[in-house]
């Protein structure tokens, strides 16, 4: 079962964490989150009940169009799309093209696990801003 990673950073964190990462004085350890959000509340907004519930009609339903989708979903097409495609950029959902051009939904990822940092440490290691 795929899990995709996610955590919580501050934009002081992350930054400190991708020159780290660029300087060659960290390695993201396999199982480390791969997607950051700035705070819990905009994980929240991204991956609400609604949006939960989604993803998995997409998992179980394998829709072959947003229109198809939208019908199995009981959400407007347009509100689906805009919806669909911000969490395709935090990875939760792949949109690709299919016949005729139609968007195809695809979920990657069976399950998703959300990583909070607790100390005053930042993910990279070093003090949090």
């Amino acid at each position: 079962m795929k899990t995709l990673h996610v955590g919580i950073a501050s934009y002081e964190q992350m930054k400190a964490r991708t020159l780290a990462i660029a300087r060659g004085e960290y390695k993201p350890a396999p199982g480390e989150p791969k997607i950051w959000f700035r705070s819990a509340e905009s994980f929240a907004r991204v991956l609400s009940d609604r949006n939960r519930v989604l993803l998995g009609i997409i998992a179980e339903s394998t829709p072959e169009s947003l229109t198809r989708l939208a019908a199995i979903a009981g959400r407007q097409k347009s509100n689906l799309s805009r919806t669909l495609k911000t969490m395709e950029r935090y990875g939760f959902v792949r949109l690709s093209r299919g016949p005729r051009g139609v968007l195809i939904p695809r979920v990657p990822y069976r399950r998703i696990a959300l990583t909070v940092q607790l100390s005053a440490e930042g993910p990279a290691g070093g003090k949090a801003a």
